[in-house]
């Protein structure tokens, strides 16, 4: 049986607000994208690269890496374990189909993060079991991105956040309109929202406030 926790005793997510930063969804140069998304508020990057043979995501991450250190903010790779361990990379970020969380414990450091894709309120416990740094919960909205037509909605953010023993990223469809419905305690992971604009640092920022765009 779940029991609630404290608010005090609830994980609070390693960042705020991750950019999943894939190539093809960027209207402007990807590394511009990253850089100005981290000027607004962005204080972790995902690559997501999904389509990219294992040698392109290679040279790519190595890329990305040498930016991420310099902006001093953590890089998570999606999917490729072999890849975030070669490279050095904070962390990977797994789904349910993926390698299991023990195997890829055992290709990592350590310190290495491992996050993984949850779409419920048992998918989550059971990360916790396995050990997880954090989870990313969702789809909050439909989105395109993975072709989810329903999301669960911003209420299942808030109910499942006094369960969780593991800090909790709210993912899918979230936009400027849309992320102060949802609750603080849960950090962001925004894709399009960041990668679709020409002004990635106003999208950031107002993100990062969970506030819609200032208009004038």
């Amino acid at each position: 049986m779940l029991r609630s926790l404290s608010k005090d005793a609830m994980p609070r997510p390693p960042f705020q607000l991750c950019l999943l930063l894939s190539r093809e969804l960027c209207l402007l140069d990807p590394l511009h994208v990253l850089r100005e998304s981290v000027a607004g508020g962005v204080d972790c990057v995902q690559l997501r690269e999904k389509e990219m043979s294992t040698i392109e995501r290679h040279a790519w991450s190595l890329q990305l890496m040498d930016q991420c250190l310099d902006l001093r903010i953590p890089l998570i790779v999606n999917d490729d374990v072999e890849v975030a361990a070669d490279i050095g990379a904070h962390g990977v970020h797994l789904g349910q189909e993926d390698l299991p969380v023990h195997k890829a414990r055992k290709l990592l450091r350590p310190n290495q993060w491992i996050g993984l894709s949850t779409h419920s309120l048992e998918q989550l416990d059971t990360a916790a079991d396995q050990g997880v740094n954090y989870v990313g919960y969702g789809p909050i909205y439909p989105t395109g991105t993975k072709k989810y037509k329903h999301g669960l909605g911003p209420d299942s953010v808030m109910n499942v956040l006094p369960h969780a023993r593991v800090p909790v990223v709210a993912i899918g469809g979230i936009n400027t309109e849309n992320a102060e419905c949802i609750p603080e305690r849960a950090a962001l992971a925004v894709s399009s929202a960041i990668c679709a604009t020409d002004n990635p640092r106003e999208v950031a920022a107002a993100l990062r406030a969970r506030r819609p765009i200032d208009t004038p």
